[in-house]
């Protein structure tokens, strides 16, 4: 049979998805009710969950297929004219924590420092620029910034050529392979930095064969991957290190257009007490000069300053060129794309647009991919508490989640493990935690400061633990707390209703003989009429005798005032029935 191809552009709703693959919306909207989901007919769903469901359905001729139809801006990767000229590379430095990365790029901040004046960086920019033989190199603060979660969100990944710090006397870390692992996805050139071999135990040639075995093979051994041997601490052959990151962008060719309405990526943003908006932004295409308008997500900006790395004035940017700016009306997020727009009328225009289109998604209750697993993964209305664990050695991951699994919830809450590795609590961890309610347990490991600031900030919980029997009670303490609270109620007593004295929206005043039991001022009351339940009140006071009392027991007759939430057309022969209820924590 020949396979047919659906596109989907952003969403289809369910309606669309049944006509495209020839199936009643019916049967359609079934698969998605198995799955735990009540769908509309107008209900839309993302490539992803349409993925989902075809599986589902069995449907192996059929292909998805995304279009791109996004107008708000161009995708970096652009096709450049034959007018476009070279831009600077964007450099990434990562590599495993205590391999090096800080060391290398404050020498190389002092060295250019010291020899070129424009080399400095300040506090307030998360990106910056080294000139080396004549020619920029702009370099991203860190890989741990929150321009490169958007970046990886986003999927637009602005890093040219990640180097990976790997220290020689230590090897390959955990750390190492997710920089690989991130470099391969961005579809960076790869340049490998081998660090410290001025140290006691280094070993050069034990290192490339670590990193060959990650698939990393060096030019030596027939690979294409440039190795250079450094002490960042020394500052030895930094020089040639830099000379390879300049080969690798002439090798690559790394073009822009100029002459095009200036577009990029906002990289940070935040607000400054006598500035209001403070927006770090990358260039991408184009030249951004000040009084332009540009649009970013659902906000705009007529560029009232524009500073360069150094914090000095700065009157037009180009392509690779970091700036910060002034003049957004609010703050955009991380990761919105900006775009140049000719006037102030046409920024409010595609800015109100787009909120409109966020909006407009998000109101469509829109079924995510993320929405779909969670859900077939909770069908039977179970909690999930998200976990990420790391440990010391493989042996103390694997304990961790077996002893985390055998936890007994009865069924009532799911462990959901995010994710698991060997090593320190890093910046993917605080990443993946981030926004989804995920608790990260280290078990004899540690958490760098930094990493504590960035979860602090991203309220993301972190715990270690150097005892597994303490992290279990822990892990044990906060499946209780999504547990739901046992409700406890008790019968106290009963009355018939013999006259209805007043009522109003919320509150009523009767009078009636106790059957049985008794009732006081803050018992609960049901109304009820035959077999039926009218509604609950709570019982403010009991008289008798048109006196206050603190009860009324059973035999005596008197009145009482209900408090209610709606208004109850209580009638005489109803009876009040009266009980109290305590929720009470549960454990497990």
């Amino acid at each position: 049979m020949e396979e047919k191809t659906i596109q989907i552009a952003g969403s289809i709703t369910v309606d669309e998805l049944s006509k495209a693959l020839g199936l009643s919306v019916t049967e359609l909207i079934g698969t998605l009710f198995k799955n735990g989901i009540v769908a509309t007919i107008n209900q839309r769903l993302d490539y992803e969950t349409a993925s989902i469901i075809l599986d589902e359905l069995g449907l192996k001729d059929v292909k998805l297929e995304k279009k791109n139809t996004s107008t708000k801006t161009s995708d970096y990767h652009r096709e450049l004219s034959d007018k476009a000229v070279t831009r600077p590379p964007v450099v990434a430095i990562m590599g495993h924590v205590d391999h090096g990365k800080t060391t290398l790029l404050d020498t190389l901040l002092h060295k250019k420092t010291v020899d070129d004046e424009a080399g400095g960086i300040t506090q307030h920019i998360s990106a910056y620029q080294l000139k080396h033989d004549g020619r920029l190199i702009t370099f991203l603060d860190t890989p741990g910034h929150e321009a490169f979660a958007a970046i990886r969100q986003h999927g637009a990944m602005l890093t040219d050529i990640v180097v990976i710090m790997v220290a020689a006397d230590d090897g390959v870390k955990p750390q190492t392979v997710e920089a690989i692992n991130f470099a391969k996805s961005a579809n960076a050139k790869i340049i490998v930095a081998i660090n410290k071999i001025d140290r006691e135990g280094a070993d050069i040639p034990r290192t490339m064969a670590d990193l060959s075995q990650h698939g990393l093979q060096p030019e030596e051994w027939g690979g294409d991957i440039t190795m250079v041997p450094i002490s960042a601490k020394l500052g030895q052959n930094l020089v040639q290190l830099l000379d390879m990151i300049l080969l690798t962008a002439d090798i690559e060719e790394l073009k822009a257009d100029v002459d095009i309405p200036a577009e990029g990526l906002v990289i940070e943003s935040h607000m400054e007490t006598g500035k209001g908006s403070v927006v770090n932004l990358l260039v991408t295409g184009g030249e951004l000069k000040t009084g332009e308008f540009i649009v970013a997500g659902s906000t705009y900006a007529k560029i009232r300053t524009m500073l360069d790395f150094q914090g000095k004035p700065k009157g037009k940017a180009t392509p690779s060129v970091p700036v910060t700016v002034t003049g957004f009306k609010e703050l955009p997020s991380f990761g919105d794309r900006f775009i140049e727009v000719k006037d102030e009328k046409t920024a409010r225009r595609m800015a109100l647009l787009n909120a409109q289109a966020a909006a407009d998604e998000s109101a469509s209750a829109n079924v995510t991919s993320t929405d779909l697993l969670r859900m077939m993964n909770t069908a039977d209305n179970s909690k999930v508490f998200n976990v990420i664990v790391k440990g010391d050695v493989l042996g103390s991951v694997t304990s961790v989640v077996d002893s985390l699994k055998m936890i007994d919830t009865h069924g009532e809450i799911t462990l959901n493990i995010v994710s698991t590795g060997v090593g320190d609590i890093n910046e993917n961890d605080v990443y993946m935690a981030a926004g989804d309610d995920t608790v990260i347990y280290g078990f004899n490991v540690s958490v760098p400061i930094n990493i504590s600031k960035m979860a602090a900030r991203d309220n993301v919980p972190i715990r270690t633990y150097k005892v597994i029997y303490e992290l279990l009670d822990d892990a044990k303490h906060e499946m209780e707390n999504l547990l739901d609270a046992e409700i406890i109620e008790e019968d106290k007593g009963e009355m018939k209703v013999l006259g209805v004295f007043r009522t109003e929206k919320t509150s009523i005043i009767a009078g009636g003989e106790m059957l049985k039991g008794d009732v006081k001022p803050g018992y609960l009351a049901k109304i009820i009429r035959g077999k039926q339940t009218l509604g609950e009140a709570e019982v403010t006071s009991t008289q008798k005798e048109k006196i206050d009392v603190g009860e009324l027991i059973s035999g005596e007759t008197g009145g009482l005032a209900l408090k209610t939430t709606s208004k109850i057309d209580l009638q005489i022969n109803d009876r009040l029935k009266f009980f109290t209820r305590e929720t009470k924590k549960r454990t497990l």
